[in-house]
C-alpha cells in the first residue's frame, strides 16, 4: 500500500471523494484541490484508468524537512532513484512552492533535477537527460512550509486528455470539468432509468455529449490514452495493467452492444459539428452519438424525457451582452415549450444570465472553468414552471413602440438617419437609445446610489429584451454602452468592448457623417446639435468660419457644404481631426480653404491674434476639461466669459459667435458679457430638435454679437 495524491480542479473535491470511494478506495482524505489516498498498485491503476474527475495521480516517493537549496539537493541525492527509473530514461521535474532561497519554480526544478543526476553520477551510471516535451519519467516536487514532498507523476499528461479531442471550439470545457458538470446535473440518477436520453443544444466540439456517452456506455475515460507516467517506472507491473485494460475494453464492448437511447448534440456552427463528429469517432462512439447542425432556438426534445446539459455562450465582452442575454431569454422559452419532462442543467458565466431564462432552478453549484467563475443551475421541467412577470413591462414596451412610430416618420421626412428614440422617459429604465441607420446604440446611465446594482442591471436587461421584441432592429445591431462622466483626455480614449468595430456613414440633411458606434464613449456625432449645424449650412455662404473644439468637424462640414469661403477646424485630438478629414472626404469637400489644426484652442487663440478674422465662430467647448494637453483646466460655467472674449479677438466687426455647451444647469453671464460689449440672443429652445424635446436641458445655445 502506498500514498497517492489525486489532484482535481478546485471546487469538485467532494465529487472526487465520492468517485474514489465508488472505485473501491477506502482510505480517502479530501484536501484542497484533490484527495489523498492509501492504495494498492491495482487500485492506483484503476483510479488512473477510471477516474473521470481527477487531473493527475501522484505517487508519493518521499518527503523531508528542508531549509536551503543545498538541503533539497542533498535529500534528493540520497533517495534511491533506481527503484524509480533507469539512468537511460528521460525526465522532467515540475516544482511548486517557494522558500527564502527558492523563489522561482524553475530554480526549484533545477535543484531537484541536479539531485537526481548527482545520484546516478555518484554510482558511476549514465546521466539521465531532460525531455520537457515527452519525458519517460515526470517528477512532481512540492515545497510547503519547509517540507519537500517529491512524487512520481503516475498519470503523465493531465488525465483530462482522454485522447479523443483533437479539435475543439474557442472556449472548450476540459473533459474532467465536463464530467463534474454532468455529475452535478444529475446524470447518475438518469443512468439508472430504463432508457438514457441526453441532449446538448450548444454542443460545440462535443465534449459534454461524449463524456455523457462514455458514462452511459461504461467506458473508462483513460481507455483511449496512449501515454502513461508509470510505463517507464521501475515498479510498473505490465501484466496487472493489461488485465485491467482488457476488463475495461470488455465492459465498453458489452455496453455499446446493448445500449438503447438517444445521445445527441447540436450546434449552429457546422464547423464545430464536423469537429464533434471527428472527436466521437476517435472515442469509438460515432455509431452511438448523433451530431447535427441546428440553432438552439429551434431545438426540440429528441425523446419524451431525458437529461439536457449545456454550456451556452457567456458573452464575456460587454458589447456581446445584448445578443447573449436575448439568447438566454429565448432559449428559456424554447426549453419551456419543447422540453417538458426533461431534467436540465445549464452552465453560465454570469448568474444574472440564468435569470433571463425565466425558469425556477432546483439547485445551483459554483464551479471554476479555468480562472472563470461559473454557475451550474439545474431545472426540473417535469414540474410546472411559474410564470415570471416584469414590473412596468407593458409601460416600456408601449413607450418604445409609440416613440418609434412617431419619430421614425419624422426622421424620414426630415432627412436624418441618426436620431434619439428614447431618453430615460420612464424613471425605472435609465438609458438613452439612439438610432443610427439600421443600428441602435443603448447608453446606460449610471443608476442612482439608492438603486441596488442587481436591480439596475435587471432593469437594463429587461429594457434590452423589450427593445428586441418591439422594435424592428436585428439583435446583432443593438449595441450597449455604459455611459459614465468623463473628464479631460478620457473622452479621447478608445474603449472598444466588442470583438469588432462598427463604423458606418449616416445622412443628416444634405451631409454624410462617419459614426463609430463601438470604439469611443461618443459616436462622433452629437445628435442634439443637429439644428445648430443646419443653421451653419443655411447662413454661412461666402463667409469665413472658425470651429473651435471641433471634435469630428461635423459643424465644419455643414458650413463648408453651405458655401463657406473658408473653414478652419481646431481641436487637441489628432484622432478626431483625422476623423474630421474623413468626414470632409465623404462629402467631396477638398481644398486649401479647409484647414485642420491640432492645438489647444486657448493657446491657438493666444498665438494667432493677427490672422484674418472670421465672420462666424462656432464655439462648442467641453463642460469641463483637465487634459494634460492644455494649460490649466476648463470649467465652462466659470470660464465662458473669458473664452468668448478671447475668441472674439478673431471675429469681424459684424461677425457672430455661435456658443453652445452641454452643461445641464448652465447659466450664461449676460451681465458680464454685456459689460464686455456683447449682446446675447438665447436660441436654446429653438435649437432643440424634435427627438430631444422631452429633455429640453440637453444643451444651451446662444448667438453672441458685438453691441
Amino acid at each position: 500500500m502506498q500514498t497517492y495524491f489525486i489532484a482535481c480542479a478546485k471546487g469538485i473535491e467532494p465529487l472526487l471523494f465520492d468517485e474514489l470511494q465508488r472505485l473501491g478506495i477506502e482510505d480517502v482524505k479530501q484536501t484542497m484541490a484533490g484527495c489523498q489516498i492509501t492504495a494498492s498498485l491495482q487500485q492506483a491503476y484503476t483510479v488512473a484508468l477510471w477516474s473521470r474527475l481527477a487531473s493527475r495521480v501522484l505517487l508519493q516517493l518521499g518527503k523531508a524537512e528542508v531549509t536551503t537549496a543545498a538541503d533539497i539537493q542533498a535529500v534528493i541525492t540520497q533517495y534511491d532513484w533506481q527503484q524509480v527509473m533507469t539512468s537511460s530514461a528521460t525526465l522532467v521535474v515540475d516544482f511548486n512552492g517557494h522558500s527564502d532561497e527558492i523563489r522561482h519554480s524553475q530554480f526549484g526544478a533545477q535543484v531537484v533535477k541536479d539531485g537526481i543526476v548527482d545520484y546516478f553520477k555518484a554510482r558511476g551510471l549514465g546521466r539521465p537527460n531532460v525531455d520537457k516535451q515527452h519525458p519517460d519519467i515526470r517528477i512532481a516536487a512540492r515545497l510547503h512550509k519547509g517540507e519537500l514532498v517529491w512524487s512520481l507523476d503516475f498519470s503523465g499528461d493531465s488525465l483530462h486528455r482522454r485522447g479523443y479531442r483533437q479539435q475543439q471550439g474557442e472556449a472548450p470545457l476540459r473533459e474532467n470539468l465536463a464530467a463534474a458538470v454532468l455529475y452535478r446535473a444529475g446524470i447518475s440518477e438518469q443512468l439508472q432509468q430504463p432508457t438514457f436520453n441526453f441532449y446538448d443544444p450548444f454542443c460545440g466540439s462535443g465534449t459534454l455529449v461524449i463524456e455523457a456517452a462514455l458514462m452511459a456506455l461504461d467506458c473508462a475515460p483513460g481507455l483511449g490514452r496512449a501515454h502513461w507516467g508509470f510505463l517507464h517506472w521501475q515498479g510498473h507491473q505490465p501484466s496487472l495493467w493489461h488485465e485491467l485494460l482488457e476488463q475495461a475494453e470488455q465492459r465498453f464492448k458489452q455496453a455499446r452492444a446493448s445500449f438503447t437511447g438517444v445521445i445527441k448534440g447540436t450546434d449552429s456552427n457546422p464547423r464545430l459539428i464536423d469537429a464533434a463528429r471527428g472527436n466521437a469517432k476517435r472515442a469509438l462512439l460515432n455509431q452511438i452519438v448523433e451530431f447535427e447542425a441546428c440553432d438552439a432556438l429551434d431545438a426540440e426534445a429528441p425523446a419524451e424525457a431525458g437529461l439536457l446539459v449545456t454550456n451556452p455562450p457567456y458573452g464575456e465582452r460587454l458589447g456581446e451582452e445584448v445578443e447573449t442575454l436575448l439568447l438566454y431569454r429565448r432559449f428559456g422559452r424554447q426549453l419551456k415549450a419543447h422540453f417538458s419532462g426533461w431534467q436540465v442543467g445549464i452552465l453560465a458565466g454570469d448568474e444574472s444570465l440564468l435569470k433571463r431564462l425565466k425558469l425556477r432552478s432546483s439547485k445551483k453549484y459554483k464551479l471554476l472553468n479555468g480562472a472563470l467563475d461559473v454557475t451550474l443551475a439545474n431545472y426540473d421541467l417535469t414540474k410546472e414552471q411559474p410564470e415570471f412577470t416584469e414590473n412596468q413591462g407593458n409601460d416600456i414596451a408601449n413607450r418604445l413602440k409609440k416613440n418609434h412610430q412617431k419619430l421614425s416618420k419624422w426622421a424620414a421626412k426630415e432627412g436624418v438617419e441618426g436620431w434619439r428614440l428614447y431618453d430615460a422617459d420612464l424613471p425605472d429604465y435609465n438609458a438613452a437609445i439612439d438610432v443610427y441607420g439600421d443600428y441602435l446604440v443603448v447608453q446606460e446611465y449610471a443608476p442612482p446610489k439608492t438603486i441596488p446594482e442587481g436591480v439596475a442591471r435587471d432593469r437594463l436587461w429587461h429594457l434590452l429584451e423589450t427593445i428586441s421584441d418591439v422594435l424592428p432592429f436585428a439583435e446583432e445591431n443593438i449595441i450597449l454602452k455604459v455611459r459614465q462622466r468623463q473628464a479631460g483626455s478620457q473622452q479621447y480614449q478608445k474603449r472598444n468592448e466588442r470583438s469588432e468595430s462598427v463604423t458606418l456613414s449616416i445622412r443628416e440633411y444634405q451631409a454624410l457623417f462617419e459614426v463609430n458606434l463601438t470604439d469611443y464613449l461618443d459616436t462622433g456625432l452629437f445628435l442634439d446639435h443637429r439644428l445648430v449645424r443646419k443653421e451653419l449650412f443655411d447662413k454661412c455662404q461666402g463667409l469665413d468660419v472658425l470651429n473651435l473644439f471641433a471634435y469630428t468637424c461635423s459643424a465644419s462640414v455643414q458650413a463648408a457644404l453651405g458655401g463657406a469661403n473658408r473653414v478652419v477646424s481646431v481641436d487637441m485630438s489628432k484622432t478626431y481631426l483625422q476623423w474630421g478629414k474623413r468626414n470632409f472626404d465623404l462629402n467631396g469637400l477638398r481644398g486649401r480653404q479647409h484647414q485642420f489644426i491640432q492645438a489647444d484652442c486657448f493657446n491657438w487663440l493666444r498665438d494667432n491674434r493677427d490672422i484674418e478674422p472670421f465672420d462666424v465662430i462656432f464655439l462648442d467647448p467641453p463642460t469641463f476639461s483637465n487634459s494634460k494637453r492644455m494649460e490649466g483646466t476648463l470649467d465652462i460655467q466659470r470660464d465662458h466669459v473669458g473664452l468668448i472674449k478671447t475668441a472674439a479677438r478673431l471675429l469681424t466687426e459684424d461677425g457672430v459667435i455661435l456658443f453652445s455647451n452641454n452643461r445641464r444647469k448652465f447659466v450664461i453671464d449676460e451681465a458680464g458679457l454685456e459689460k464686455a460689449g456683447f449682446s446675447v440672443n438665447d436660441q436654446t429652445q429653438a435649437s432643440i430638435p424634435e427627438d430631444f424635446k422631452r429633455h429640453k436641458g440637453i444643451h444651451h445655445y446662444f448667438i453672441i454679437s458685438r453691441i
